[in-house]
């Protein structure tokens, strides 16, 4: 058995806690013990880590196999990111995986890194309360130990610290820890800032948890990006089953309290959509990005023109500087589902250069008939296209107006298009595969009366299918299509609230005979009924 702490040896008046400089004599079992430990950081935590229980105090940490997993899946890779409901153990999980690298790692940094400072501060002081109750003999002894920071004398050292973007500017990490990462205000610059400080070294790594909180946010990326096999990160999911005494009677007991919806946004794992978006979140993560067959930076070919299919190309401008892209959708609509076959999307690209892009993909797609959002830049673009190209199949407002190439976003376009747009998606109208603009689509919010990108995001690629679903209303494109698509998405709502209806059904009260229905050809069947 380990020996008892000795007063003495405490740092700072705490005998719980080694201070520096301390030499200790190993007996043959902790020699053997030590090893064990630092082999394996769940033997470590079962052993000899305490945690504080809601019910029964302070307790030895008994590991769930899930959280034995989880330590295997910290130590087997570089960079990690956890997806677990609320109250599963990750935060504590993590924090302990944290106490076993320093300890058993000389001369590392290590960071812990929360939305709010106080959290942050709150995992240290769990670590705090860890280290406390290890055995001096595991302890590796402490130079400095505060709110803020732990100090070994193996010189490795854990600091924590709120999200911000200089919070560990300057320093180099060795192992980064984000906690509840997806509800970081400002995730992107934040993300940006603090990657190089930890992508520099090759045994550096990275810890990563959250529960679900939207689309669109860094996280939400960096999962699908695991999950997808497209980033260097590796996923570990934890569900709510996963957690001893959580089954189907806790959850209805769970819905019961609160509501389906926040049961499945803290408990079910699923990314529901941050903030009002226009497209609902169940059809956003519906949305499955294509590879494309071939792209350079700016260019993405998703599908080759196809003979005697027709494509609509939609344009929107920007001023090239920069800031916001100019972009073009070609999409084909000889398929049903419409589906996105080409994206353009460059924030540099002059206006004046813009039309001969646009010119050489709208006929390599079989003269695509171009929709130009004519608003600021784009007046230039259509008038490269139609006078300076001779590009003669184009969206006109008017025949008599002057200047009047391609269509104005006036309120009343853009509230028909977004209305249009969340209908094509909900109803399996409209396929997306690009990757941008599902993205695009996943911040794109509610704005007062409007829509628009949630900050720092961009819409451009959006404002392409906006378009183009307002273009889907006007009798231009049922005259190139055959395709009343008004009409169309009517109907299918109409029928959507019919199949939801419940039949009323015929009640025999006893004083009436029912005989035979008949039907009338439209699905309603008609009884006569005959007083006794």
């Amino acid at each position: 058995m380990p020996r008892p702490k000795n007063e003495h040896e405490g740092y700072l008046g705490n005998p719980n806690v080694k201070k520096d400089g301390v030499e200790s004599q190993f007996s043959e079992e902790e020699i053997k013990e030590y090893r064990q430990c630092m082999m394996d950081p769940g033997y470590f935590a079962i052993n000899y880590l305490k945690v504080i229980s809601l019910d029964d105090g302070l307790v030895p940490f008994n590991l769930y196999p899930y959280q034995k997993n989880m330590f295997k899946h910290f130590n087997d890779n570089r960079f990690s990111v956890v997806l677990a409901c609320r109250q599963s153990g990750k935060s504590i999980s993590a924090v302990a995986y944290l106490l076993w690298y320093a300890c058993f790692h000389p001369e590392k940094t290590i960071a812990i890194l929360a939305n709010k400072g106080a959290t942050a501060r709150e995992m240290l002081a769990r670590i705090t309360l860890m280290l406390e109750n290890l055995p001096f003999f595991l302890q590796p002894g402490c130079k400095a130990l505060n709110k803020g920071s732990i100090e070994f004398s193996n010189n490795s050292k854990i600091i924590a610290s709120a999200t911000s973007g200089s919070s560990i500017r300057g320093l180099s990490i060795n192992l980064l820890f984000l906690d509840e990462f997806a509800f970081v205000e400002n995730d992107a610059q934040f993300y940006t800032s603090t990657y190089p400080v930890v992508s520099s070294g090759k045994d550096t790594k990275v810890i990563i948890t959250s529960t679900a909180n939207g689309i669109g946010n860094v996280f939400h990326r960096i999962w699908e990006g695991a999950t997808t096999y497209t980033n260097e990160y590796k996923a570990f999911r934890v569900d709510w089953w996963d957690v001893p005494g959580r089954d189907d009677a806790w959850k209805a007991e769970t819905i019961a309290n609160t509501s389906e919806l926040q049961f499945d946004q803290e408990f079910g794992n699923n990314f529901h959509g941050r903030g009002n978006t226009l497209v609902d979140a169940s059809d956003l993560l519906a949305q499955k990005s294509q590879r494309p067959m071939t792209w350079n930076e700016n260019l993405y070919i998703y599908e080759k023109a196809i003979e005697d299919h027709q494509y609509v190309m939609t344009v929107d401008v920007s001023k090239g500087r920069g800031q916001d892209y100019s972009t073009f959708t070609i999409i084909d609509t000889s398929v049903n589902p419409f589906k996105q076959v080409c994206v353009f999307r460059d924030n540099n690209i002059s206006p004046m250069l813009l039309p001969d892009m646009c010119y050489k993909y709208a006929r390599l797609y079989n003269e695509a008939y171009i929709i130009v959002e004519s608003n600021d830049q784009g007046a230039v673009v259509c008038n490269g296209l139609y006078y300076d190209l001779e590009y003669e199949n184009m969206f006109v407002e008017s025949q008599v107006k002057a200047n009047a190439i391609g269509a104005t976003m006036t309120r009343r376009v853009k509230r028909i298009g977004c209305s249009t747009f969340k209908d094509l998606i909900g109803q399996k109208k409209l396929h997306i595969v690009d990757a941008n603009t599902i993205e695009e689509m996943c911040t794109f919010v509610a704005r007062g009366n409007s829509f628009e990108a949630q900050a720092p995001n961009h819409d451009d690629l959006v404002m392409n299918l906006v378009l183009f679903s307002w273009f889907t209303t006007t009798d231009i494109f049922q005259g190139i299509t055959n395709i009343d698509m008004k009409n169309m998405l009517y109907k299918e709502q109409l029928q959507a609230i019919h199949d939801d209806l419940l039949p009323f059904g015929i009640i025999n009260d006893g004083h009436k005979s029912v005989t035979e229905g008949t039907g009338d050809g439209e699905g309603n069947v008609w009884f006569e009924v005959e007083h006794l």
